[in-house]
């Protein structure tokens, strides 16, 4: 088990007038958001509005221009990334391993991976033990990487654009092990997708971004009382 971080605190992640500038462009501006613990939250906007940016500071990966930052009640660091399961966008594995090999240089080096949890995790993904990933399908492999991610028990999961680019069958298995996980134990989850009509269901908390300024943030049901659905007011926002 991961150990627990000392700091107590009721947000898993709290930006002040957090700014980052790449060159010209402008990542994010004054943004200050706080965001529960123990749920699963939608970090939505259209390409550009910062959520890869975001998710790049509360890595460490990146340092903000000006601002406050804090993840689970302390400054980024690689401290407190022992403590969050991180999917970049885009991500990808070694083509020469199997999936066995994946779970084994995760039980190596990650902390809180528990490889029982994982098998079961292939079991339900439908992905053999001994495939290799580079024969997987774009699917089978974010399935992969998705399932080295949820095996891990850490307090915070960060996943940017887990379900890009892969067919709706897959979208489907993954969210649908997701909100499993999110049943079974305590954890924050910050998702970043554009495929909102499948994942919509997994959010308990919603944040829209647009171009680094945070335009609104709140309870997933209230504002879907008030609007409908996610989706259509993705689509308000942003039309």
């Amino acid at each position: 088990m991961t150990p627990a971080l000392h700091h107590e605190t009721t947000f898993a992640v709290e930006c002040r007038q957090v700014s980052k500038r790449y060159g010209q462009s402008q990542a994010l501006h004054n943004l200050s958001l706080s965001l529960p613990q123990g749920c699963s939250i939608g970090i939505l906007g259209p390409n550009g509005s910062g959520k890869s940016t975001l998710f790049r500071l509360l890595m460490g990966l990146t340092q903000p221009d000006s601002g406050h930052l804090a993840v689970l009640g302390r400054k980024p660091s690689w401290q407190t990334n022992r403590h969050i399961a991180y999917l970049p966008d885009r991500a990808r594995w070694y083509g020469g391993d199997t999936v066995r090999d994946a779970f084994r240089y995760a039980e190596r080096l990650l902390p809180g991976f528990s490889r029982d949890v994982a098998l079961n995790l292939a079991d339900i993904m439908e992905i053999p033990l001994g495939m290799k990933v580079a024969g997987m399908s774009r699917g089978q492999e974010a399935r992969l990487m998705i399932m080295v991610c949820v095996a891990r028990d850490v307090p915070l999961m960060i996943l940017d654009e887990p379900f890009s680019g892969i067919d709706l069958l897959s979208r489907e298995r993954i969210i649908e092990c997701l909100i499993h996980q999110m049943s079974r134990r305590e954890v924050t989850m910050l998702v970043s997708t554009h495929e909102l009509h499948e994942a919509e269901p997994l959010f308990d908390h919603a944040v829209f971004l647009n171009r680094g300024e945070l335009l609104l943030s709140g309870n997933a049901d209230d504002l879907r009382a008030q609007h409908g659905s996610l989706e259509r007011m993705m689509r308000s926002l942003y039309t």
